[in-house]
């Protein structure tokens, strides 16, 4: 499915669901009440936001729907990183790793894995030459 537009709230949900699936409305609810405070009717508006816009799907399981997301986890991440990029960046990826390297946000651990993402980026290009 293409990505469609979720808010900061539905993200919340969809994270629910993508851990675990498919779900009650009530499993949602005792998922999220707690980390979140919210209402059983703000989750269930949220579900329903996303059932509308296809986001999430509904089966009927007796009195009540389990719900599944449509919407993978791995195109919302690339649609959201997309767009952060290209809001913030200019779609580039080298001056968000400097605005993060230029605020310590960057752990050796972060570094040394950067490093080892640009090292398979360059034996990949020398594998094209060939």
């Amino acid at each position: 499915m293409d990505t469609v537009p979720i808010s900061d709230a539905e993200a919340v949900v969809m994270e629910a669901l993508w851990r675990s699936s498919p779900r009650s409305a009530e499993e949602v609810v005792a998922a999220l009440a707690g980390d979140t405070g919210w209402a059983e009717g703000t989750i269930k508006t949220l579900l329903n936001r996303l059932l509308n816009k296809g986001a999430i799907s509904a089966a009927r399981d007796g009195r009540r729907y389990l719900y599944s997301p449509v919407l993978q986890r791995e195109a919302w991440v690339q649609q959201q990183s997309e767009g952060l990029l290209a809001r913030l960046f200019g779609g580039r990826v080298a001056p968000l790793v400097a605005h993060f390297s230029e605020r310590g946000k960057l752990s050796p651990a972060d570094i040394a894995e950067l490093k080892r993402l640009v090292s398979e980026l360059d034996q990949g290009e020398g594998d094209d030459e060939r």
